[in-house]
């Protein structure tokens, strides 16, 4: 006899905190927007009035040093997980987000966000506080040298 499996738990909505104090962030919700969703997305400032009062049980100092979703029944996914999810809501990009949540496409998953993650790290320069950009000016950084 098989072993019973967990009850799947579709997801109707999800939401996207991003962190409102950067540029790639903001970018990148501004993309989400623009995307035909087959999943809708609701796109909140991490750390704001509106995501604490959403998720009281968040660790929402977290969600401002990682990008952090929540499906509309409690599902968390964070980092490599929430742009996976990301994508797998949106029409064009799902069949895509199912090969990088496979074993061949896990890497270039992760290795994405780490490159976001630096690139995020460059924009709010050296010493910036999370979820700031220091003297509130986030710049892309230049060329090396």
């Amino acid at each position: 006899m098989p072993a019973p499996t967990a009850p799947t738990i579709p997801v109707g909505r999800l939401t996207v905190l991003y962190d409102a104090d950067c540029p790639l962030c903001v970018h990148l919700r501004h993309w989400l927007l623009r995307q035909r969703q087959l999943v809708p997305l609701d796109l909140v400032p991490a750390g704001s009035r509106e995501a604490r009062r959403r998720f009281p049980d968040l660790d929402h100092t977290a969600t401002l040093r990682e990008i952090t979703v929540v499906g509309d029944r409690g599902q968390v996914y964070r980092e490599t997980s929430a742009w996976i999810v990301c994508l797998w809501a949106l029409a064009d990009h799902r069949a895509r987000a199912h090969w990088l949540a496979t074993p061949a496409g896990q890497p270039f998953a992760r290795m994405t966000v780490l490159a976001a993650a630096k690139w995020r790290e460059a924009l709010k320069g050296p010493g910036a506080e999370s979820g700031s950009c220091g003297d509130g000016r986030c710049e892309v950084p230049g060329p090396p040298g």
